[in-house]
């Protein structure tokens, strides 16, 4: 409830107010199941809309969507209002926007891969750490060739061509395992078929579209369904992450604000810590201790005040603590721990009330002007003005057809990307081998027919040779016959005039 420039959030000794120049030191809202967080979130929600601030919020029941309606009187809601000494209590809706990953219940909520970066994806796909070294050079190789990983098929054509290319960069980026990359593979796979694809793409959510005022100055509720995306809890939390990430990387410095632009709640709060590295829990450390200068309050709910690390739970100054249940030895050191952490006056056994509190009463401890903690109260807490549960089914569905950002986010976008450039890469790639190819066989057939025809050459010269060669042996045997024909007609014809000769030379006819 909005009154004064301050929020009323419940009465107890004193009344409970959260001033709103104090709201961007984040808070914490905590209790055991049933106990009345939902309440206490719903009234914080609207009293910040009321002020001018808008919210972002997760409805992981279902019942959070009566905030498009007004609440109406009860007798039992009178009783509480009178015990309170409220006397006038407006019952109203709140400007509201529905979104949903899965596009069933709400405005499309996307991002690209790009904007994820790896280190959340990692956490997505719960790779191991040399899974997500590899996954982040993937990034680095995307950068470095220019290529935009926009949605999830993007991002899949990349870890398939590095893959398939692996050889070729490891002189820049190293050692690539192929088992690994496999793995990769094999998660983002699985990853698809849960749906979860349906988060990358664009129109990428703009968190300036979180942060609207209606005509009548009061702050956009923004309620993700988050019904069905509960149950995956790892993509449940590191969307919320990424959209905390986005709002400290876009938003500038803000410095101390009258009132937050913006109050995020984080509800289940202990889904972001479990099973965290140490580096992403250190991450989650330093965004909420800078994102306050950006003028964002951070508010987490959780069953246990336990459940979030100390680092981050000093860091919230305002604290509704509602009852908790002290069955075993953990428990019953998780409620000396929260008890620890209030500012009391000794007028209040804080560690005994915490387990006694009566469902929509709580421990209340808010920043004062001067930013320090209030002495603990036990306060109950108001109702909301609007509708408690979920709105009519009727009006609801109505009412997402007919969201004015509808028309920007309604409709998938796919442009020009990673994807489409590598398809068009890897063609032209084949073609040229093909070409290649094509070349190398045309030229080895030319060699072939080249040998042939050198062959064959050789044959004809060859035949040529022997052909000559049996024309000369003819010849040759002429001629010898020749000649021994001469011989024997020469020898004879010689014989007589060498006996001639010697008659004539000797005077007497010598015979031989």
């Amino acid at each position: 409830m909005y009154i004064e420039d301050k929020i009323l959030v419940g009465k107890g000794k004193t009344s409970a107010f959260l001033l709103p120049s104090m709201a961007n030191r984040h808070g914490l809202i905590a209790g055991a199941t049933g106990t009345g967080k939902t309440v206490t979130l719903k009234v914080l929600a609207e009293s910040f809309s009321d002020a001018g601030v808008p919210v972002f919020l997760a409805d992981v029941k279902g019942d959070l969507s009566g905030t498009l309606e007004a609440g109406a009187p009860s007798p039992k809601l009178e009783e509480r209002l009178h015990n309170l000494g409220i006397e006038e209590f407006e019952f109203s809706s709140h400007p509201v926007a529905f979104w949903d990953v899965f596009c069933e219940k709400g405005l499309p909520v996307r991002t690209t891969i790009s904007e994820m970066g790896p280190m959340l994806l990692s956490r997505l796909l719960e790779l191991n750490e040399t899974q997500s070294s590899i996954l982040s050079i993937i990034f680095r190789i995307a950068d470095d060739m220019q290529m935009l990983l926009l949605d999830y098929k993007d991002l899949k054509k990349m870890v398939q061509y590095v893959s398939n290319n692996a050889a070729s960069f490891k002189n820049s980026y190293g050692n690539l395992s192929s088992t690994s990359i496999a793995s990769i593979l094999r998660k983002m796979i699985a990853f698809e078929e849960e749906g979860a694809n349906l988060f990358f793409g664009e129109e990428a959510l703009n968190i300036y579209d979180l942060i609207q005022i209606d005509q009548q100055g009061r702050g956009q509720i923004n309620i993700l369904n988050a019904e069905k995306l509960y149950h995956k809890p790892k993509i449940y939390s590191t969307f919320l992450l990424w959209l905390i990430s986005e709002l400290f990387e876009e938003l500038p410095e803000a410095g101390d604000l009258e009132k937050p632009k913006l109050v995020f709640f984080f509800d289940e709060a202990h889904l972001l810590f479990d099973s965290a590295p140490k580096v992403l829990t250190e991450k989650i450390e330093q965004v909420v201790r800078l994102i306050r200068s950006k003028g964002i309050g951070i508010y987490f709910i959780t069953q246990n005040p336990a459940d979030i690390p100390d680092n981050i739970l000093g860091q919230l100054g305002n604290k509704v603590q509602h009852a908790l249940r002290a069955f075993t030895p953990k428990d019953q050191k998780s409620i000396r721990a929260a008890a620890q952490s209030f500012r009391t006056d000794g007028t209040i056994n804080v560690e005994t009330e915490i387990t006694n509190l009566k469902v929509g009463e709580a421990l209340i401890s808010f920043l004062d002007e001067e930013g320090r903690p209030s002495i603990v109260d036990i306060a109950t807490i108001l109702p909301p003005s609007g509708k408690m549960g979920p709105a009519d089914s009727a009006l609801l569905d109505a009412f997402l057809r007919t969201q004015p950002l509808y028309a920007k986010y309604g409709t998938l976008i796919d442009r020009e990307s990673a994807y489409e450039l590598l398809q068009a890469k890897i063609k032209k790639e084949e073609e040229d081998e093909q070409r290649l190819a094509e070349q190398a066989s045309w030229e080895k057939q030319k060699a072939k027919e080249q040998a042939q025809l050198e062959k064959e050459r050789a044959q004809l010269q060859k035949k040529k040779n022997t052909s000559s060669k049996r024309a000369s042996n003819r010849d040759t045997l002429l001629e010898t016959g020749m000649k021994q024909v001469t011989r024997s007609v020469a020898g004879s014809f010689g014989r007589q005039i060498g006996n001639q000769l010697v008659r004539g030379l000797f005077g007497s006819l010598t015979k031989r």
